[in-house]
């Protein structure tokens, strides 16, 4: 979707913009400029309500109010019930619309589900703009003055608005870690907006954030129905669903409670997890498809994503993600995924071991040592993306909150931008709302019982999960980054220096 609000603005000039995003959604494109000087734009993947009727932009009952809007909100049957909505269409479109002109901002705490929305009140010409709490839907934000510039994607603000130069700051964020962190892009001028976050009165305000504080762990029973209820909602759809399934314990969990005909999987012939995935395959009984890259079609791949983005990629398995995900097309439109996970149960071991032993004042160096990948040394970076969490306690809780929200953004980036780009919608049970409140602030203890990281998924799910794959230790995704990057970067440095170093390239040369 795209949004302005700029006077100067040339309405084909905003139709070539949002056409660079014709990826996100081919099925159809809607565009409307108003007469009080707004342009709204989308582009449609079709998943619920497949008629004509639930195109956008879409415009409230009485024609007030005209949405945008990218996303899936799960509960919007209930929400219509509730709130006595009677629908014209099948969708969730429908329904948000009616909802925030019954209740304006507070229809927010209402949603369950992934969001990035623009609602124009033709009346007050009011722009009102949210996000979803955790971040799943990607909103990036350009404002001159009373002016608003909303995107699903970076590409089309830079085509509209070219002359935005290189932010140093989020050029060192990059550097460092990998992806950016509190706001910050590539280019000066241009603002992730913020997840659990909405514009309204030309003001950004606040209306979700973790919650702070200790709290006793749920049982096994309260556990399962969560996610059994958050896996069921995601399957909501008029289209296709399918699962990924590596073989690891989170997809494994995904796929299993889904039980839907197809999974998939990814890899090279000299890595990958084939034989994992299958095991879980069996035991589901579903149509596994195994999908092959080289290094070559790595490199070329993630070369045009690069280009195609306008931004760089984050780490390189988003450049598998997008190839496992073009093949997915073939056969589902929606795709489910085991992101979230991790920062629920302390999967990432290393690291929360770490933080759980220390005492005193927080370890920096430390930090550094367990999360930064590369060479590249930048203290006042790393101080810089943890500030917002400084204040939460202890080491391990600094770290808990700065993984469920930080660097869980940075995953659902990867996710959002790999799939979309196949036009293919996935969806994350694990960063449902409900979940990630009742574990906030639940012990390490519970987390990582006896040394044994996602202890309670292994535990509460052992029915479900083949006894292999509990025990399994946890790998990453397959990608062997010396071989694909050896000509780039000084020489010495290291894979993941490299990469960076590639992604930094073939934007320079991309101008």
């Amino acid at each position: 979707m795209l949004f302005s609000n700029d006077p100067a603005l040339e309405h084909s000039h905003f139709i070539h913009a949002l056409n660079l995003m014709r990826h996100r959604g081919p099925d159809v494109a809607g565009c409307h400029a108003h007469t009080v000087g707004a342009h709204l734009g989308h582009n449609r993947l079709s998943i619920l309500d497949l008629d004509r009727r639930s195109d956008q932009p879409f415009a409230s009952r009485d024609g007030r109010y005209q949405m945008i809007y990218n996303g899936e909100v799960y509960n919007y049957r209930e929400l219509a019930r509730r709130y006595g909505i009677e629908q014209r269409t099948t969708g969730d479109t429908e329904v948000l619309v009616e909802l925030y002109a019954r209740l304006g901002e507070r229809m927010l705490d209402e949603l369950n589900g992934m969001f990035a929305l623009v609602i124009l009140d033709t009346r007050s010409t009011e722009i009102f703009a949210a996000r979803d709490r955790l971040g799943i839907k990607p909103l990036y934000h350009r404002q001159t003055g009373n002016n608003h510039t909303l995107s699903s994607e970076i590409a089309p603000i830079l085509e509209l608005y070219p002359e935005h130069k290189i932010d140093e700051v989020g050029l060192r964020q990059y550097q460092k870690l990998r992806t950016f962190f509190n706001g910050r892009t590539l280019y000066q001028g241009i603002s992730m907006f913020p997840a659990g976050c909405y514009l309204k009165d030309g003001r950004i305000h606040r209306y979700w954030s973790l919650p702070e504080g200790e709290q006793d762990p749920p049982s096994d029973e309260e556990l399962r129905e969560l996610v059994e209820s958050a896996v069921a909602y995601r399957q909501i759809s008029d289209v296709p669903v399918g699962s990924y399934l590596s073989g690891g314990l989170d997809s494994t969990i995904v796929a299993g409670l889904a039980d839907r005909p197809h999974t998939w999987t990814v890899g090279t012939e000299e890595s990958n997890e084939f034989e994992w995935a299958t095991i879980a395959a069996r035991r589901f009984g579903t149509k596994h498809h195994e999908v092959l890259t080289t290094d070559k079609e790595f490199l070329k791949t993630a070369k045009e994503m690069v280009r195609a983005r306008g931004e760089p990629l984050s780490v390189p398995n988003e450049v598998l993600l997008y190839t496992m995900t073009s093949a997915v097309k073939e056969h589902n439109t929606v795709v489910l995924s085991g992101e979230g996970a991790d920062e629920l149960f302390f999967g990432y071991d290393r690291i929360f071991n770490w933080a759980a032993a220390q005492q005193g004042d927080f370890d920096i160096d430390g930090f550094d040592r367990f999360y930064s990948y590369g060479g590249h040394r930048d203290p006042e970076i790393l101080e810089d993306a943890l500030s917002p969490f400084m204040g939460r306690g202890s080491t391990v809780d600094v770290v808990a909150a700065f993984f469920q929200v930080a660097h869980l953004h940075g995953l659902l980036r990867r996710l959002d931008n790999s799939t979309m780009l196949c036009s293919v919608e996935a969806r994350v049970p694990f960063v449902d709302h409900r979940l990630v409140e009742r574990m906030a602030g639940v012990a390490y203890h519970y987390r990582v019982a006896n040394g044994i990281a996602k202890a309670p998924l292994k535990r509460v799910f052992s029915d479900l999960v083949p006894q292999a794959i509990v025990n399994r230790p946890k790998v990453g995704f397959p990608v062997d980054l010396e071989s694909v990057f050896k000509d780039y970067g000084p020489i010495g440095a290291s894979p993941m220096d490299k990469w960076l170093t590639f992604n930094l390239e073939v934007l320079e040369t991309d101008d």
